[in-house]
């Protein structure tokens, strides 16, 4: 006689409604990753899983996405911004949120030509912009660089007075140690994993794989 049907299947989509993708990888194995992409929340496990194995990370990692609540596709103001429009709507949540609304730019867009530079701006035409480099990394990330720039608008050299306005942004020092990783794996030729905000040790877990 067959055994009782496991029950526990893998999600389609997170609590909030959010579609769920789970992506095999040969490169990994003893990791497993989620993190959102463009409103779906996307798990990163061996290609090695058994579905049972599959199950239970899947879970896991969603319910680390969910204790987030921050980075998920319905939180507030943290919906990627895709086109340039939606980017300088963004960019004024976030000079409202975090510098009074002070700095008002003309412009902000994404660029395909700077490819030593997470972003810049030109104070004296107020206009911003942001590598599209940038638009696979955690939302954080790009919120930081964002601010970084609008904060150029008010302060333009790297002084005490231009980091006190980046000080009430949270992620400052993480997004900075995330941006410097990056930087440091692109110039040694090593694979730099962008998308994993949130990873596990499988083994340290307490499931071995085999």
């Amino acid at each position: 006689m067959a055994g009782a049907a496991n029950t526990s299947v893998t999600p389609v989509t997170t609590a909030d409604g959010a579609p769920v993708e789970v992506r095999r990888s040969a490169r990994r194995r003893r990791t497993v990753a989620a993190f959102w992409e463009n409103g779906t929340a996307v798990v990163a496990i061996p290609a090695h899983f058994s579905g049972a194995q599959e199950r239970e990370w899947v879970h896991r990692m969603l319910e680390k996405l969910r204790l987030q609540g921050s980075r998920g596709p319905k939180a507030a103001g943290k919906r990627r911004a895709g086109s340039d429009a939606e980017l300088a709507a963004h960019a004024a949540d976030l000079s409202a949120k975090y510098l009074g609304g002070r700095a008002v730019p003309t412009s902000v867009r994404w660029v395909t030509n700077q490819n030593s530079r997470w972003g810049s701006a030109t104070p004296s035409e107020g206009t911003i912009r942001l590598s599209h480099k940038l638009q696979p990394m955690p939302q954080w990330v790009i919120d930081y660089v964002l601010l970084h720039e609008l904060a150029h608008l008010l302060v333009a050299a790297h002084n005490a007075a231009f980091w006190r306005l980046l000080a009430a942004y949270p992620e400052t020092e993480r997004a900075k140690a995330f941006l410097e990783g990056v930087s440091f794996a692109a110039a040694r030729g090593l694979p730099a994993d962008r998308d994993d905000v949130d990873s596990a040790d499988v083994e340290d877990a307490g499931t071995a794989v085999r």
